[in-house]
């Protein structure tokens, strides 16, 4: 209770109405209704002030035991008894505690309100965010499979791709080996017919060993020309063979790529590690294609390796025929040559046994030297991949950092090892030119053999020579590159 006179405020709440009738609690449960609930004209209890000014009665300071004997505190009452009609009424009392009743629970409903929509609206939010990403799970596997599928039959047509390649190489390497064993045939030919121009008196004649050999020319130097062209084709073919083989190893490098990535995207799950935000990630449409553009991508490639694939094919089978007619050519009119020679040097002399004996020994001398060339070549070869070894080692060990540039036992057997290649390759390189000369030497020694034939005999002699010459014609699974 609150003793009479003490200075307080009241005030009133408006107008009667508004307290008998307050405003009734909103029943919808929109954003402005979730809002806390007061009722119009309400104030808080700390706010609350009587308006009227009450008079304390003073009390002289010695009349207290006079006036009050007891002791206890005097009664306070107020100075105008107008004052207290200025009061609340019980009626008002009561008004205003329905009012509080009803505001609260308004309140209280719409907050159980805002609470079950609230419950419902995560339920439904959970199971669409789960759909969703089963949904972007099932269609991450679905690309990942479609990935594997192209990827397979890009790798498959790549192999395929790469074994015609290598078949038209080998296709290539033989119209180019072809018609280098053609030019010893031809060099041959062309020889004869030089030496057979220093037959002297009546021998020199226009007879069937010259027209046969005239004609062997023509016959070389067409099929020379023949398997030229072709080989060029092939040449071009293997350009487009080499682009497709680029465009089938990048695409199936990029589907790799992607398989990696939607793999792993696939196996991210809300529990990984590596998940993080990225803001503004799906607003940027970084694309270049749509399902069907990128499946029609790998599809004209195939389609292309395949027409690549099939044009070698085609121009292996026409390498395979040009050859076969070639050798076949070359071996007729090989043979009818030799033949006119026969004919020619029936009256063979054993004069030119020492001569003959002495240049089949140079000419076994040439080809034992060309092959002793051939393993230096190959041993001097084989000799710079160790050498490029030990130099990248010591290459690699001049990085380490500070007190670990040691001049340990690596160091040196490395530096040893490379100055022994060096010595090696050196000498092997010396040797190899040794060769060459002798090479020269034999070949010159041959030259001067056959010189030697030519002043010391006859037209007979020359075409015995001749025939000695033809004897190093190429066969014919070495003309068309099976040996």
């Amino acid at each position: 209770m609150e003793f009479l006179g003490t200075t307080q405020l009241a005030s009133y709440c408006g107008t009667r109405n508004s307290c008998l009738f307050p405003d009734l609690a909103p029943t919808t449960t929109t954003k402005d209704t979730y809002r806390s609930y007061y009722l119009p004209g309400y104030r808080s209890l700390s706010s609350w002030r009587p308006s009227l000014l009450h008079r304390v009665v003073s009390v002289p300071a010695g009349a207290d035991k006079q006036f009050n004997p007891t002791g206890r505190p005097p009664t306070v009452l107020p100075a105008l008894q107008s004052s207290l009609h200025a009061r609340y009424s019980t009626r008002d009392w009561h008004l205003a505690n329905m009012a509080q009743l009803k505001g609260s629970e308004a309140s209280t409903y719409s907050a159980s309100r805002l609470n079950t929509d609230s419950r419902r609206l995560m339920q439904d939010k959970d199971q669409l965010t789960h759909h969703m990403q089963e949904d972007s799970t099932k269609n991450l596997g679905e690309r990942v499979c479609s990935i594997d599928f192209w990827r397979a039959e890009l790798s498959y047509e790549l192999d395929c791709l790469l074994k015609e390649t290598q078949a038209l190489e080998t296709a290539k390497r033989r119209l180019e080996c072809a018609v280098d064993e053609l030019q010893g045939p031809l060099k041959i030919a062309l020889e004869c017919l030089y030496h057979r121009e220093k037959r002297h008196g009546i021998d020199l004649v226009h007879d069937n060993v010259e027209k046969s050999l005239m004609k062997e020319v023509d016959v070389l130097k067409d099929c020379q020309e023949t398997l030229t062209k072709h080989a060029q084709i092939i040449n071009h073919q293997l350009g487009i063979n080499r682009d497709v083989q680029h465009a089938l190893e990048r695409d199936l490098s990029d589907k790799c790529s992607a398989h990696f990535i939607d793999e792993k995207c696939f196996n991210l799950r809300n529990t990984s590690d590596s998940i993080n935000f990225y803001h503004g990630v799906e607003k940027a449409d970084r694309s270049v294609s749509v399902p069907a553009t990128w499946a029609k991508f790998s599809d004209d490639n195939i389609r292309c390796s395949q027409h690549a694939r099939a044009n070698s094919a085609k121009m292996r089978e026409d390498a395979e025929t040009e050859l076969e007619n070639a050798s076949e050519e070359m071996w007729n009119h090989c043979v009818g040559t030799n033949l006119a020679f026969n004919s020619r040097i029936a009256e063979v002399a054993d004069a030119k046994n020492k001569l003959q004996l002495q240049l089949a020994k140079t000419l076994q001398e040439i080809f034992q030297t060309e092959d002793t060339i051939n393993l230096l070549e190959r041993s001097i070869k084989a000799k710079e991949y160790p050498l490029k070894v030990a130099q990248t080692r010591l290459e690699g060990r001049t990085k380490r950092p500070n007190i670990e540039l040691c001049l340990d036992a690596p160091q040196l057997q490395l530096v040893t090892e490379v100055f022994t290649l060096d010595n090696t390759l050196q000498t092997l390189k010396l040797r190899l030119q040794e060769a060459k000369d002798t090479l020269q030497m034999l070949v010159n020694n041959k030259s001067k053999l056959e010189e030697d034939i030519s002043v010391k005999t006859n037209s007979f002699f020359i075409d015995k020579k001749c025939m000695d010459m033809r004897k190093v014609f190429p066969s014919t699974p070495r003309l068309i590159g099976y040996t």
